[in-house]
């Protein structure tokens, strides 16, 4: 069975690190429960990449360590 899930009323952000000149941002929301949506902001009609929040976390956390490296 598939879910659909509704998106219409969350609230997107713009990624602190999206390059703000060439329009290559990423948007984020933090209101799904459990999921973190992700869109491109060029295209905010088009499909959104729905990661389960766990896995959101880990992936942040690993930017986060490689770019102190």
């Amino acid at each position: 069975m598939e879910t659909i899930l509704d998106l219409a009323g969350v609230a997107w952000r713009k990624s602190s690190y999206s390059d703000g000149g060439d329009g290559n941002c990423v948007e984020v929301s933090d209101g799904v429960p459990g999921a973190v949506p992700v869109r491109d902001s060029k295209n905010p009609t088009g499909g959104v990449l729905l990661f389960p929040a766990e896995a959101w976390s880990s992936f942040i956390a690993t930017v986060k360590v490689n770019q102190l490296s």
